[in-house]
């Protein structure tokens, strides 16, 4: 046991460095990137402010990646010691060895899933605020509640926010419509209300619908008229409203199940989020399969040569099975996977493999 808790302590000690040294090499980097993507009219005090608010989910991001580079420290400096071989002797296996690190990785990613990833959401959505606001850009579009489907569009002069009790997968085409028009003074002057709503090129085409002209006559219940078809003139696009999601990042973990079944029940697909989410729970078996990658290839004697060898070799499989990850997230989006098969398939294929190689280099 004391054994475990030495590895374990070392392990989590070289974690943080990784963390310090990485930090110290990105904060510059992304302050420059910011710098040129805001302008140096917006200051350095909000460009740092932007990078500060980007670096949990940076951070969180890369967790895997420094999982592996501070297991490859850790047994590397294990074996130039030659604690490895004093271990060895006294009858722990390669696999007992590994077991703390690997352990310690699993709760690091419950610990990140349980707390790190609401911050990072949190971080997110005010990272994203604030950069529209320095940009310039117009907030977001859309809006989904247990009340159906939120949209707003406009110009300077005027503004139209637009209620609809489902939608189609693009929202696109709306069903139970209802329009709201306010001037620049924001003041309502007219409701249109239609059973049904489809986005046309720079226009909403209409269908049996019923408008109230509030602004112009003295009872609008009275001056209200029925029309059959009416365009009404629009600044949203198809891609607009599927952008005005937000990534599904920005909302938290604890909260993404319940906006996974809103999008459904406002007749969205949801499938981008429902793979983040599975990518989630299964994050912590993945920084496991790092511990294991980075343990394969580095858990022997410095004496045998050949490590630098494989140090490139345990970062390329890393760097490979993260790839893999990439794909499958990308063909899961796409609906070509399900969203179980894209999370959990990669990680679990890279501990069986780790697993084959620490058996293999250790006992043959």
């Amino acid at each position: 046991m004391i054994l475990h808790v030495y590895i374990a302590r070392r392990f989590l000690r070289l974690l943080i460095m990784v963390i310090a040294v990485f930090v110290g090499i990105l904060m510059p980097i992304d302050i420059a990137d910011h710098l040129g993507r805001v302008g140096p009219d917006a200051g350095l005090g909000a460009v740092f402010q932007l990078s500060l608010l980007n670096l949990p989910g940076a951070l969180y991001a890369w967790l895997p990646l420094f999982v592996m580079i501070a297991t490859l420290f850790l047994f590397l400096g294990l074996a130039r010691t030659s604690e490895l071989v004093v271990v060895r002797a006294a009858g722990r296996s390669a696999l007992r060895s590994a077991a703390s690190p690997v352990a310690m990785a699993f709760l690091l990613g419950v610990a990140a899933l349980a707390i790190l990833n609401p911050i990072v959401a949190a971080t997110q959505q005010q990272y994203d605020l604030t950069f529209a606001r320095l940009r310039g850009d117009e907030e977001r579009t859309l809006s989904v509640s247990d009340e159906g489907l939120w949209l707003r569009q406009g110009t300077p002069d005027s503004q139209t926010v637009i209620h609809a009790a489902a939608t189609n997968s693009d929202g696109t085409h709306l069903f139970d419509a209802t329009f709201f028009s306010f001037d620049a003074d924001g003041l309502l002057i007219q409701r249109i209300s239609a059973e049904e709503a489809r986005l046309a090129s720079a226009a909403w085409t209409l269908s049996q619908a019923t408008l109230w002209p509030i602004a112009e006559a003295e009872n609008p219940e009275a001056a209200a008229r029925q029309i059959a078809r009416l365009d009404l003139p629009s600044t949203l696009t198809a891609d607009q409203i599927r952008d005005s999601f937000g990534a599904p990042e920005t909302v938290p973990i604890y909260q993404l199940p319940g906006f996974i079944a809103q999008l459904n029940a406002a007749g969205f697909a949801a499938t981008q989020h429902r793979i983040w989410l599975q990518m989630q729970l299964s994050n912590p078996l993945m920084l496991s399969a790092m511990v294991l990658i980075a343990a394969g290839f580095t858990m022997r004697h410095t004496r045998f040569g050949k490590t630098g060898l494989l140090v490139l070799g345990a970062i390329l499989l890393g760097f490979g099975v993260y790839f893999i990850r990439d794909f499958a997230e990308v063909l899961g989006e796409t609906g070509q996977l399900p969203a179980s098969l894209v999370a959990w398939t990669p990680p679990v294929a890279a501990i069986l493999l780790a697993l084959g190689l620490l058996l293999h280099t250790e006992d043959g």
